[in-house]
């Protein structure tokens, strides 16, 4: 599923192919519905500003002042296409087709698009994200103070994590990696844990991310993932049986090693 790292690795290899190419096309569709794209009118000459990610969110920004604002949700991607080369996935899934003199990017069943007619910084959605942790340098003493003025006291720790206004990039994966490479219960209150060690999250999960932003195959650990889709699988460090939970509002598995993430007490959990 894409994390900061995936969008992070999309913005880099769409920057290298499109940035600073003139527009000859650009066609959305609706994220609702399947039905075809609308051609956008073009002024002469715009061209192709910069790809950048924020977190989740990727942005494509044009000379003429507007932005393509894309978030991928749980399945959505960006192809890139030599003119004329057949796509992997069908035309129908296609909701934004931005063409240059040499290539075509291609955004395939996004959670979010829209054509922002003003910079990406003045976008709501935008302006509300924490430290972006798959950038360079996040001020992660910023997303200490942002967890603690947004989550009250008693909210699990792997419940805030997932909050993108507090920090930007983590995702259900990382969420159950950082928590295991800390040794923290996904499950603990923020209350019951120090300035310095939701510091050390933050931090664990910038360098798991920022590491990963290069590569296809993700890995937290030599092997592959320590915890994260492991649910009765041995932890790779104890032994004991990794177990699963859903947790939080809307009911995200979490996946931890009760052994290496100690808690006095936890019910619900199945290996």
């Amino acid at each position: 599923m894409p994390e900061g790292d995936t969008i992070l690795r999309a913005a880099r290899t769409l920057s290298r192919a499109i940035s600073g190419r003139e527009l000859d096309r650009l066609a959305l569709g609706s994220v609702r519905d399947r039905g075809p794209l609308r051609e956008i009118e073009l002024r002469p000459h715009v061209r192709i500003k910069g790809v950048e990610a924020r977190g989740k969110h990727l942005l494509i920004a044009f000379t003429d002042g507007r932005t393509l604002h894309s978030h991928m949700g749980m399945t959505g991607s960006w192809h890139l296409y030599r003119p004329g080369e057949p796509w992997r996935l069908r035309e129908r899934a296609a909701r934004a087709v931005l063409e240059t003199d040499d290539a075509v990017a291609v955004c395939f069943t996004p959670h979010t698009l829209e054509l922002l007619s003003e910079p990406a910084e003045r976008a709501e959605q935008i302006r509300r994200l924490g430290p972006d942790l798959s950038g360079d340098a996040p001020d992660l003493d910023e997303a200490v103070r942002w967890l603690r003025a947004l989550r009250p006291g008693d909210t699990e720790i792997g419940v805030a994590l997932l909050d993108q206004r507090i920090s930007a990039g983590i995702g259900n994966v990382y969420k159950s990696e950082t928590l295991a490479a800390c040794g923290v219960d996904p499950f603990a209150q923020i209350v019951d844990l120090g300035d310095d060690q939701i510091h050390e999250l933050f931090a664990t999960a910038s360098a798991l991310l920022r590491r990963n932003a290069s590569t296809v195959m993700r890995s937290t650990v030599p092997g592959g993932l320590a915890v994260y889709g492991r649910a009765g699988r041995p932890c790779r460090r104890c032994g004991t049986a990794i177990r699963s939970r859903r947790q939080g509002e809307h009911a995200r598995t979490t996946y931890w090693c009760s052994s290496c993430q100690p808690s006095r007490s936890r019910v619900g959990a199945r290996a």
